[in-house]
């Protein structure tokens, strides 16, 4: 029977990734330049690398990054900040990074006791938690009130405002790392066991796999269309367009059922049922979006960052602007596409979850470009990414190379990095002013 000959995709147990086979990282890392020693830190996971390195010039920019975040010098020990990490980390419920930046901690000198919880950790890092959850989960609700109570003179501990942005920095990579860890299936533990249900629901998509080729024909067409309108909209029509949009993802919820955390991840987490709420739930008054005119990385956030923390300022736009030039002009089983539009799409979508609107930007494009299983995709990895499965995983650009839904994941983690880190700077520029 031909229905018997279909194989089903199961987690993977080995390798670097629960969802990406390892012969085709090996295969894609062929003619690639090896990175060099001096790169490759302890900090470093080598199933991250492995698969990040599917995108060499974003590998190099990744790792830079993470390497001047965790250099010997700086405001923070570094004891400290591989800690803020594990406390950054434990938030999306990420084991493989807290118990590889646990390792880190001990190896750079940290107290061993601090690691049987937050309780134990000095009352200076306990001081973060409210400004991590809120960087994790709603960073819209940050406030120059939450920095005011950290870096006033009257607070107690205090912080400066350079250890300040830096673990601003750290727990806002750490919470987009954990993103692409779950949406790429880098996990130290993936549950392998098999769902007859999932089994099931993926068999019949693998049935229908003839489709995914004329989605992605369609995914082409549609490009083309927008691409080639000309079509002029007033600043209100464009307004309207991004509500309808922020509405409708809504209409795409991640499955949140609570979930009992182990105690190596909930001992590092205070209130933990504080998560993702939609930016403007349905029947509730929703705070302003913010404007990427009036509050944007290029205009505002970065010189801010340039004036606190040069080095790292200079570091994140080469990334940010690294991964929204990244392409390789292909799409699936074709070559020599202008991808422009659709990474815009994903990006701005992203932003969009998040609130964060941009004035000359027709949201119609999102729901042109991006088909609801990718939106479904995109808004569990971003918002809730401990839920990401390999279904989620799979059931999208069905016809494309891993490479490209690694691509995808690497515009999610940087656009959700970029998202926080403006809410912070601008609680930290209305604390300054």
């Amino acid at each position: 029977q031909e229905e018997s000959a279909v194989e089903i995709p199961q987690p993977l147990s080995s390798g670097p990734s629960a969802f990406i086979p390892a012969e085709v990282i090996l295969d894609e890392r062929v003619g690639q330049e090896v990175m060099s020693d001096s790169l490759l830190s302890v900090s470093h996971a080598d199933h991250l690398v492995a698969v990040m390195r599917l995108h060499p010039d974003y590998l190099s920019c990744f790792l830079r990054t993470q390497n001047a975040l965790l250099q010997p010098d700086g405001p923070l020990p570094l004891s400290w900040r591989h800690y803020i990490i594990i406390m950054a980390s434990a938030r999306h419920q990420c084991s493989y990074l807290v118990q590889l930046h646990s390792s880190a901690f001990l190896l750079a000198g940290g107290d061993v006791s601090w690691l049987r919880g937050l309780h134990c950790a000095p009352p200076k890092l306990q001081c973060l938690q409210t400004l991590n959850k809120l960087l994790a989960h709603r960073p819209w609700l940050i406030t120059q009130e939450h920095i005011q109570e950290l870096v006033s003179p009257g607070a107690e501990p205090r912080w400066s405002l350079a250890e300040l942005i830096q673990a601003v920095v750290l727990m806002s990579h750490a919470h987009s790392l954990t993103s692409f860890i779950w949406g790429c299936g880098i996990h130290p533990e993936p549950d392998c066991s098999a769902d007859d249900s999932l089994c099931r629901k993926i068999c019949d998509y693998l049935q229908r796999w003839t489709e995914a080729v004329n989605e992605v024909q369609l995914l082409m067409e549609k490009m083309m269309m927008v691409q080639q309108q000309d079509e002029e909209f007033t600043p209100e029509e464009l307004v309207t367009r991004f509500e309808r949009e922020r509405t409708e993802s809504l209409l795409e919820p991640a499955e949140v059922v609570p979930l009992t955390l182990p105690d190596s991840i909930s001992r590092f987490v205070r209130d933990p049922d504080f998560i993702y709420q939609d930016f403007s739930p349905r029947g509730e008054q929703s705070p302003p979006t913010l404007r990427a005119q009036d509050y944007s990385w290029e205009d505002h956030g970065f010189s801010l960052m340039n004036r606190l923390y040069g080095e790292m300022a200079q570091l994140l736009d080469e990334k940010f602007q690294v991964v929204c030039a990244l392409t390789y002009h292909t799409m699936a089983m074709h070559t020599h596409v202008d991808t422009s539009t659709l990474r815009k799409a994903l990006w701005n979508y992203i932003h969009c979850i998040y609130g964060i609107r941009y004035d000359d930007y027709d949201y119609g494009e999102v729901n042109q470009l991006l088909e609801r299983s990718l939106k479904v995709f995109v808004k569990t990895a971003a918002c809730h990414p401990e839920k990401t499965t390999l279904r989620m995983y799979s059931c999208f650009w069905r016809q494309f190379r891993h490479s490209e839904k690694v691509h995808v994941n690497l515009l999610l983690m940087e656009a959700k990095l970029q998202a926080a880190l403006l809410y912070a700077l601008r609680a930290i520029t209305r604390y300054m002013t």
